[in-house]
């Protein structure tokens, strides 16, 4: 049986030490690991990779702190297994702009004082940005007022609603929905 054929599964059964060889695309690079199988993708971005922008919060999905970007959605990285995502494109905080050039969303964080602490930042930006991606596919969220509408408006109630996955313990809401409107509001603005 060729290595491409087996399932990962079959991999872990046929390793002694119990872990797997995958090789994920962080921020478009490609990083091969050797895991136990039931690692998440949160801790294959931290513990492994020492990508550490992805915060550990909850970890149970409910606080939106470890949010990465798995070819271009929002992914909750502590409720995934790194295994998942293998021969798929993640992006994480570091992954965004670059030194000296911050994507336009991280600079009107900064601009827009869209934090205070900054632990959950990072998480509030890469699912603003995955957000902003389905509000550009024409997605509803559970306050569009007519889901058959070609584009809802780009309000405060639906980026509200669709950031809500993301928690803010300081309570930089106002600022976060300011910063994701100077960075994206004229374009997605009828």
């Amino acid at each position: 049986m060729k290595d491409q054929q087996m399932t990962v599964e079959d991999r872990a059964i046929l390793s002694q030490s119990g872990k797997i060889r995958i090789t994920l695309a962080v921020n478009n690079t490609a990083r091969t690991l050797e895991l136990e199988p039931r690692v998440s993708l949160l801790d294959a971005l931290r513990e492994h990779l020492a990508l550490t922008g992805t915060k550990k919060g909850c970890n149970q999905g409910a606080c939106g702190a470890c949010t990465v970007l798995c070819d271009g959605e929002r992914t909750l990285s502590c409720l995934a297994l790194a295994v998942q995502y293998e021969g798929s494109e993640i992006t994480t905080i570091e992954g965004l702009g670059a030194e000296g050039s911050p994507h336009p969303l991280q600079a009107a964080f900064v601009e827009q004082d869209g934090f205070q602490c900054g632990y959950c930042t990072p998480g509030q930006i890469c699912s603003a940005i995955g957000m902003v991606e389905e509000f550009r596919a024409g997605l509803p969220s559970a306050v569009t007022p007519d889901v058959a509408a070609e584009a809802p408006e780009f309000s405060d109630e639906e980026i509200g609603e669709r950031m809500s996955g993301n928690l803010c313990r300081c309570g930089a809401y106002v600022g976060i929905r300011a910063a994701i409107r100077e960075a994206f509001g004229s374009e997605l603005s009828r």
